[in-house]
Formats: C-alpha cells, structure tokens, sequence
C-alpha cells in the first residue's frame, strides 16, 4: 500500500500537512505516508468522543455488546489481510501476526458478552424498609496509548472493556504500526459503531503528550516502556485521572534439576526468540540448576541455532526483525554491555547475513550473575541471559530480586516445588511447565513491582479501568432514616 493513512475523527477520515514514512523492518521499503495528528486534531477527537458519549453511555449495554460481537464477526473475515499487513509493518512472522488478530477476536467475544454481564451486586442494609445495589457507571472520554510489538491484540485488551462500558474513546497508537491501527479502527466503523465513540490520531510522542493532558480525557491507559509510563502516570495523576499502567518486563523460567529438558528447551526457545524476543512477556532470562546446565544448553543450542532468521511472509521463517534501526542499535549496545560485564556469547551474538532489514541472530549469554545489567535491564530484542543456581529457593530469589514482576515460569515434576513457586514468585503471571509467553483473555493480565500501577487488563477486571461504581440507596419507608446515628431512646 501506498496511499496517505488519515486520522479518525468524529466518524470522518481526515488529514493533516505534515506527515511521516512507515516502513517494513524486514525490507525497509515504504508502507505508506501516515498523517501526523495536530494539537488541534487531537482536540477535535476528544470533543468528537465528548459529544458522541452522550449517546452511547445511554445505548443499552447489551446492544453496545452486539456492536462488539460485529467487530469480531468482520476481523474473522479479515484476519489473513490484517495480520499480512501487520507482518509488513512491523516484523512479527505471520502465524504470530494471525494470533495476535485472533487474540482481539477473541476479546470481542468475550468482552460483547460482558454487556449483558456488567455485574453490580445487592447487599443488606441496616435500616428498614430500605434497599441497596452498587452499579458499575461508565467513566466519559478514555485515551489510550499503544505499543507496536502487538498492535491489534494489546489496543482490544483497552478498548473492547472500555466501549462495552459506555465511554468513548481516543486512541493513539505506536508511529511504528499506524497503518494496522488505521485497518482496525476501519473495522469497527464498518460493524456500526456509532461516529466518534472511537476515534483515531496518529503520530509520535507529543500527539500522546496532548492526549494526556487533555483535560476532558478522563482516563488513560497506556502500555509500553517504563520510562515512559512513568511520565504518563506523573503527568496523568497531576491532573486527577484514572491510569492503567503496564509497562517492562524481566522475565525469566526457571529450569530445576528434575525438569523434562525436551519440553523445557522447547518452551524457552520459543518464549525467548519468538516475536524477535520483542514481548513484554518474553523471557530474557534462564535460571537454570546446576546440575543439568550443561545438558540444557546443549538442548539450546541445537534448537537455536537453526530457527529461520528472515522476512516475515516467506515460508518456513521463525525469527522476524526487530521494528527499527534504533530497536537494532539497542540490543548490539547491549550485547556489547554483556561482554564487557565478562559474561559469555554461547549462541548468536550478531547480525545475520541479510542485505537489508534490521535483524539480529538469537543470542544466549552464559556466566551471567544476577547483578549484571544484561540480568536486570529489559533489553527487548532476542537476548537470553543463563544464570546458575543450587536450589529452588536461590532460583526464587533471583528471580524476584529485578525491578519487573510481569511473568515467571518453572519448569519441574515436583509438585510440591511448582506450588511452593505458584506462592513464592512475585509476578503477575506465573507458569508450571510452559513459557512466559501467552496471555488468556478471560484471565486478568498485569504485573507487579516497575511493570504497572496494579491494574489489570483481560478478564472482568478490565473494566475496573473502565468504570466507576455507583451506590444507589432507595429508601421506602416514608421517613427520615439516619444511618449510623443512634435513634434508640434512653
């Protein structure tokens, strides 16, 4: 494609002057020019979302569930052209770009039955005739802040909950996947949502900025870097509103002694390399027993070594590109940074022979110590870090002793271990024999520590973000009753 990829205001696909390049990381051949939004344009879409909130906060919830059910009945049919475009613009291979796609089919399921599922709940009261409820109300206008790395699954965790609740929504996602974001939105105005309860600005950072300091922008919910999270959490917070956070990942499996190597090596393969290790999930780091480090690197290497670095859409590849140069620059600093702090290049270490693209050869580093900066920084390319340990509880501690708490995993037979795990890893995710990787919608997604704020996303709780509770008392008893004040005569 090649024509000029336009905002989505007020139900309208418009333009601006300026505009920016999106292009394939595997080719670095132009996608498409993409408008890049205005301050003004960016007021225009919340006054768009303001206006048209009035009406759909009154649609009944159940039929906002029908819209949603149309969403995910158009990206069935879909599916194979998004997730080839999304492959395209930003490297992911296509059976993890396909995935990603039915991940927000999915979540339109799941999240257009939440409108016949918003649960309130009753409860007693202490007066007579008397009664009590607490409602879930929808919030007004939600900004949300998108990453590239999944850019239709992680904008359906955000904006499925919030539309199904009632609010209307601006929506800013990665420079780096505007045209995947553009194809999006396209669905739900096809499906019949109403104009402007979703609207769409594109461009870099200070597009977001304006988002987030608009003040009729009530709630914002990003994903992305820390560094960045944390200045829209401060900024955010300044002005009074509600914040969903999630932000970087350290991950790590942990291999014990009595693991089954076969399917462990499998897993952390996969989990390290797949999406070019480019994952807030991904695992980046292997604690490993001593006792059978030697068999499992063996088991690595074998398996690494031979995954199809290359282009997305050609048969047979397994390890994509990372999204830009400046995504390329940042793992070769890091792995430079490992060598410095003495640890060791078992696998990769480099670039591939490709002529162009910005790819970069899975890598593992062995004789890494938990205080290593490659051991405690997210690097978010297709690095993985060994450590060593002697027993469960040193494997515990290290993995809990990083400023991330996204996912953990083990790997073991003994089930008094995994459960001593399940209660003694202090991540938001933790798995028993599986990677880091995958995410469930019906389950609350989230983390612990420097990767959020304690929200959570998936599941019934995304609409914790999404809603406000409202107690409504209906007293009927046809006289002034005063709770918590002693009327009894003396």
């Amino acid at each position: 494609m090649s024509e000029l990829v336009r905002h989505y205001i007020g139900g309208q696909w418009v333009e601006s002057g300026e505009t920016f390049e999106s292009r394939n990381p595997a080719t670095e051949e132009l996608i498409a020019p993409i408008a890049k939004a205005t301050v003004e344009q960016v007021d225009a879409a919340v006054q768009a979302a303001k206006a048209a909130y009035r009406g759909w906060r009154l649609t009944p919830a159940p039929r906002r569930g029908e819209v949603l059910y149309a969403v995910a009945q158009l990206l069935t049919e879909r599916k194979e052209a998004l997730s080839r475009l999304m492959t395209q613009e930003m490297g992911k291979v296509l059976s993890e770009a396909r995935g990603d796609v039915q991940e927000a089919i999915d979540m339109a399921y799941y999240m257009g039955g939440e409108g016949r599922r918003m649960l309130g709940y009753t409860a007693p009261v202490e007066m007579p005739d008397k009664f009590g409820m607490a409602l879930r109300d929808s919030v007004g206008v939600v900004g949300l802040v998108t990453p590239w790395n999944f850019p239709v699954a992680v904008p359906s965790w955000k904006m499925l909950p919030a539309l199904v609740a009632g609010n209307a929504v601006v929506w800013k996602p990665s420079e780096e996947t505007p045209a995947v974001a553009a194809a999006f939105v396209k669905v739900f105005e096809d499906a019949g949502l109403p104009p402007g309860v979703l609207n769409l600005v594109l461009g870099a950072g200070d597009v977001g900025g304006a988002l987030v300091a608009h003040p009729d922008v009530r709630v914002i919910s990003f994903t992305g870097s820390t560094d960045t999270g944390l200045k829209v959490y401060q900024k955010a917070a300044s002005l009074g509103k509600k914040v969903c956070l999630e932000m970087g990942g350290k991950n790590a499996i942990i291999v014990m002694d009595d693991a089954n190597l076969e399917l462990a090596s499998k897993a952390i393969t996969w989990s390290a390399y797949g999406t070019t290790g480019q994952r807030c999930t991904a695992t980046s780091r292997l604690i490993v027993h001593k006792d059978i480090k030697a068999q499992l690197v063996e088991a690595l290497g074998d398996r690494a070594r031979t995954l199809k670095v290359g282009y997305g859409l050609e048969d047979g590849v397994e390890v994509g590109p990372l999204v830009n140069a400046k995504a390329l620059e940042k793992v070769e600093r890091y792995v430079g940074i490992g060598r410095d702090e003495g640890a060791q290049i078992l696998i990769g270490g480099g670039r591939p022979n490709t002529a162009r693209g910005y790819f970069y050869s899975p890598t593992l580093f062995g004789g890494v110590t938990p205080t290593m900066r490659i051991a405690r920084e997210e690097i978010f390319g297709p690095v993985l870090s060994m450590i060593e340990v002697d027993s469960l509880e040193q494997a515990i501690e290290v993995n809990n002793g990083v400023p991330f708490g996204l996912s953990s995993s083990i790997f073991t037979e003994n089930v008094n271990a995994a459960f001593r795990a399940i209660r003694d890893l202090t991540t938001g995710i933790v798995y028993i024999n599986h990677g880091t990787t995958g995410a469930e919608i019906q389950f609350p997604f989230g983390g612990t520590r420097g990767t959020g704020n304690g929200m959570r996303e998936a599941g019934s709780t995304a609409l914790d973000s999404f809603t406000e509770w409202k107690s409504v008392y209906v007293d009927y008893s046809g006289r002034l009753q005063r709770a918590q004040i002693d009327n009894r005569e003396g």
